[in-house]
């Protein structure tokens, strides 16, 4: 810990709020991980499972830089989907992931364990 994070990753939507608003307090860059079809450019995508269906994220081909510290945000960690696909996008443009963070933790849903247990995953609230 103490370490500088070079950007926050905000999960669309409500991850945008709260990530953007943290971006905004460590003074470092925001970068969206958004539904399908909402970018301009060339962009990368993961596939994934939610309790009720399929989804998809997307991010700018160019958004991360190789070795840049990430954090990630979301609003809820139901079943880790979501956080999953995230945490691959993320890899996948090189990034170094420093960890993830949820205002919500629906823990009988058991997302946690789909997150790597060496990289800190913290949630403000845990039902």
């Amino acid at each position: 810990q103490g370490q500088k994070i070079d950007a926050i990753c905000g999960i669309e939507a409500r991850g945008f709020i709260f990530g953007a608003a943290l971006a905004r307090a460590l003074d470092t860059g925001f970068v969206p991980l958004r539904k399908p079809g909402k970018l301009p450019s060339a962009m990368l995508g993961a596939d994934f499972e939610l309790e009720y269906g399929q989804a998809r994220l997307e991010v700018h081909a160019d958004a991360l830089a190789p070795r840049t510290r990430v954090l990630i945000i979301d609003d809820v960690l139901a079943t880790g989907g979501t956080l999953v696909a995230a945490r691959q996008l993320v890899e996948r443009l090189g990034a170094e992931i420093a960890g993830a963070a949820v205002v919500v933790e629906l823990a009988f849903l058991h997302g946690r364990a789909r997150w790597p247990a060496d990289v800190p995953l913290r949630s403000l609230l845990r039902y």
